[in-house]
């Protein structure tokens, strides 16, 4: 069964929360001891509802203040699909929590208030969506119970939205407008007999229907060796694999693959899966590969197709989105993870600093702090066999993480 990641985005009380556990009510995804929790805090708080916000929001703050502050990450099924959606706060200074919920995501959901419209949140999400290229966007009209399910409220709110997509630079997105009550369920499971006006899909219908499949693989094969394997069997004592997850495209048996960084050249000789063996391996596959030819494969290095190879580069410049409280600063040394491999690395300059919500660039910044997202170039200890992250998502991102703390401070989209 197809598993669909989905990451959530939308400002303070917009009802990202009240959303997400209003499918699980109306799917029946939630167990009875939940549901009677969800009655009895209900009913404690003085609603004469279900809070359903309560399905998600797990910490303490969060149930106490009614707000999200930490990503939660909901799981649940249908008979066509699996879900995995990512709840991320809303707050300005939790964008680094909405950046690492949404960076594994195949498909958003960007809630706006039908009372506020487009606010500088609304902004700052879809920013995101687009710096991570999310293919698939729903753009939730919540509370339309409000604003008396007002057709014209609801298409000046799409209109507003649509001017900011023509200023971005992610053409390839696909957008759908969905008003929405999430706390009535109105066109969230089923649909609402108070929007006769609005002849598109429920929230669930449209998810439904997405295809699952990651838009940044372009094609180009890209197998980073997690391990080498070495059975000290006596059947299999001329074994020699390596192993890992094969991103981008495919590999088959008689495929020239190139060795990076050694740039020795083999063909692939056979693919293994457990105890089967196939001709041709998928992207997504874990895999263990053979080569015809006894070469010097070890953790760190990356096969790829002959013809097909990445940039091989001591030089970096990315966009950057900052996740620590100490700025970042020229001059500053981190180390890079990127994949298996890490290597050492320091901060060159800073060129800009991105406006969210698309009205221009902050030129020759001093410093990039907390949640700000800027270009940063950095010089490498060693080179790195990297793909711009428009191309290849898995091959173009890192993060940094700082020496002294051992922390992540920032993560990295390659240019």
């Amino acid at each position: 069964m197809n598993v669909l990641k989905i990451a959530t985005a939308g400002s303070v009380d917009d009802g990202k929360s009240t959303l997400i556990g209003r499918i699980l009510y109306d799917t029946k995804s939630l167990t009875t001891d939940k549901l009677e929790a969800i009655e009895t805090r209900s009913k404690a708080n003085g609603f004469d509802y279900l809070d359903f916000s309560l399905a998600t929001d797990g910490l303490v703050a969060e149930r106490e203040q009614g707000i999200t502050i930490d990503v939660a990450h909901i799981y649940f099924s249908t008979a066509k699909k699996s879900y995995i959606i990512a709840d991320t706060p809303g707050h300005v200074e939790y964008t680094r929590n909405m950046v690492t919920g949404a960076s594994t995501s195949q498909a958003s959901m960007i809630l706006v208030d039908a009372r506020n419209g487009v606010i500088e949140q609304t902004y700052r999400h879809f920013f995101i969506n687009n710096l991570l290229r999310i293919k698939d966007i729903v753009v939730a009209v919540n509370k339309m119970d409000l604003v008396d399910f007002s057709e014209e409220k609801f298409n000046a709110i799409k209109a507003e939205f649509e001017k900011m997509v023509a200023n971005s630079d992610y053409k390839d997105q696909n957008i759908t407008f969905i008003p929405v009550s999430a706390l009535k369920g109105d066109n969230v499971v089923s649909e609402s007999e108070n929007t006769p006006w609005y002849s598109g899909r429920t929230i669930l219908e449209h998810l439904e229907s997405l295809d699952a499949k990651d838009v940044f693989e372009k094609g180009q094969a890209r197998f980073p060796v997690q391990t080498v394997i070495r059975p000290k069997t006596e059947e299999y004592h001329d074994y020699r694999g390596y192993a890992g997850k094969l991103y981008g495209g495919s590999l088959s048996v008689g495929d020239d693959v190139t060795v990076l960084p050694s740039t020795t050249k083999s063909k692939v000789k056979s693919i293994h899966f457990f105890d089967k063996e196939f001709k041709k391996a998928k992207k997504g596959s874990s895999i263990s590969i053979t080569l015809e030819n006894d070469v010097n494969v070890s953790r760190g290095d990356m096969l790829v197709k002959t013809g097909e190879e990445p940039k091989i580069t001591k030089e970096l410049t990315a966009t950057i989105c900052w996740m620590d409280k100490d700025p970042l600063q020229a001059s500053s040394k981190y180390f890079i993870k990127h994949g298996v491999n890490d290597v050492q690395a320091k901060i060159i300059s800073l060129s800009t600093i991105m406006k969210p919500d698309f009205s221009g660039e902050i030129e020759n910044p001093t410093q990039l702090t907390l949640n700000e997202i800027g270009d940063v170039n950095l010089k490498l200890s060693k080179p790195l066999f990297v793909d711009s992250y428009k191309n290849n998502k898995s091959n173009g991102a890192f993060i940094l993480i700082n020496p002294k703390t051992n922390t992540t401070s920032g993560v990295g989209f390659i240019k």
